[in-house]
């Protein structure tokens, strides 16, 4: 497999509902339990596609996963297999939100194959106390690309990675980093999840960043490249603001030909064309 990914350069580009006619309504990181109130919520909020939580920052996930690591981890009600069902099966253009790296119950759930340590050998804990996930291990990738492919295969159109990073708070010089270095294993780790969807060539896979590593192309203290990040994923996604899209879309543009910027705004942009994720209805 080449850069960009064989699964990637092989796949039919159009899918539903077109690339530049989406506008997503992000709910609320819970459980989903009722699907047609969440379609009218996104409907009241002039969306046609809806992003859901699947895997939130301290670890939970809100579906039934048969992924081994994520026993203990599993929040759901007693409707929300149905709710997702009935979400995956409409119209809609559907997008599952996993968090990633971030990962307080799994890093310390197995610290050895999955959990970021420090120079001691022990579970790194950053600068809120929290846990995270080495992208170089080999749990980390089985377990994060058991998800996505469960996500897949219940009929999502796209798989939105969130927390993909390296700490950057806290005692850092205390990291036990990857030998293979920080941004190769950031690489690999986005491989891998591009590797995991090569029964589903349709379903889009997409990163969300921070706006200064687009705008800057890098921050060294996450291990995040946007030269190398872009030709893997479908979809940049980032938190920011109507007046900053066309310097972001240009950035992400140069350096993935392909790859396409979907701003994170809190009210609908006057643009009507423009793709966004609505993280507050309006």
């Amino acid at each position: 497999m080449d850069k960009t990914g064989q699964r990637r350069t092989n796949r039919d580009k159009v899918f539903r509902p077109e690339r530049t006619e989406t506008k997503t309504l992000q709910l609320d990181a819970a459980p989903l339990t009722d699907w047609d109130s969440a379609a009218a919520q996104a409907a009241a909020a002039g969306c046609n596609s809806v992003a859901v939580t699947v895997k939130d920052a301290s670890g939970q996930v809100y579906f039934d996963s048969a992924q081994p690591a994520a026993s203990g981890a599993i929040r759901t009600e007693s409707t929300t297999a149905a709710a997702l069902t009935a979400m995956t099966a409409s119209d809609t253009y559907t997008i599952a939100r996993l968090s990633c790296l971030l990962d307080p119950i799994a890093a310390k759930a197995d610290v050895e194959g999955m959990g970021l340590k420090n120079t001691g050998g022990y579970i790194f804990y950053d600068g809120n106390n929290l846990n995270w996930l080495d992208p170089s291990k080999s749990g980390t990738q089985e377990y994060l690309s058991g998800l996505v492919k469960e996500c897949a295969s219940m009929g999502f159109d796209e798989i939105l990675l969130t927390d993909v990073s390296f700490p950057t708070e806290g005692k850092l010089n205390k990291i036990a980093y990857p030998g293979a270095g920080m941004q190769e294993s950031i690489r690999a780790f986005l491989m891998a999840m591009d590797t995991a969807l090569a029964a589903y060539p349709d379903v889009k896979l997409s990163v969300e960043l921070p706006e200064s590593v687009i705008t800057l192309g890098q921050d060294e203290t996450a291990g995040l490249v946007l030269s190398e990040i872009a030709p893997l994923v479908d979809r940049i996604y980032t938190e920011t603001t109507e007046g900053s899209i066309p310097a972001l879309e240009a950035a992400v543009e140069a350096v993935g030909e392909d790859t396409v910027l979907i701003p994170e705004l809190t009210a609908i942009p006057a643009e009507s064309d423009q793709p966004y994720l609505l993280t507050e209805p309006s």
